[in-house]
């Protein structure tokens, strides 16, 4: 019955739930903190996928802004003074860790140590 039921909730559940349910298995195998569970200055090491990168100035100095989600929350990741970075793109998966500020409301992630993820399922 606990098969049957699996396939059902598959079946009927919408494309964006099933990501977000692979993204937080993946999370949990990495073993990383859940974006939903961060809070203000803490030291963490997050995983999930790019959902947007973007060129967007602060202070005048050239920022890589990209939005980072792991089936719980998104965080924004910044650069500060790049305007790009060879494999930062959307739907590309990426681990970074860092210390966690907040900004207007939202989580960001400034200058990471970061590692992409592999493309598919390798």
């Amino acid at each position: 019955m606990g098969r049957f039921r699996r396939m059902l909730d598959r079946l009927s559940s919408s494309q964006e739930d099933l990501e977000s349910e692979e993204l937080r298995e993946d999370t949990e195998t990495a073993g990383c903190t859940r974006i939903g569970d961060c809070q203000d200055r803490q030291l963490v090491t997050v995983t999930g996928t790019l959902r947007t990168v973007t060129l967007r100035p602060r202070a005048g100095v050239p920022a890589l802004e990209a939005e980072l989600f792991d089936g719980t929350a998104a965080l924004d990741v910044v650069w500060l003074g790049r305007r790009s970075i060879l494999g930062i793109e959307p739907g590309r998966k990426l681990m970074a860790s860092g210390r966690i500020s907040m900004s207007r409301g939202r989580r960001v992630l400034f200058n990471p140590k970061y590692e992409l993820r592999p493309l598919g399922r390798e």
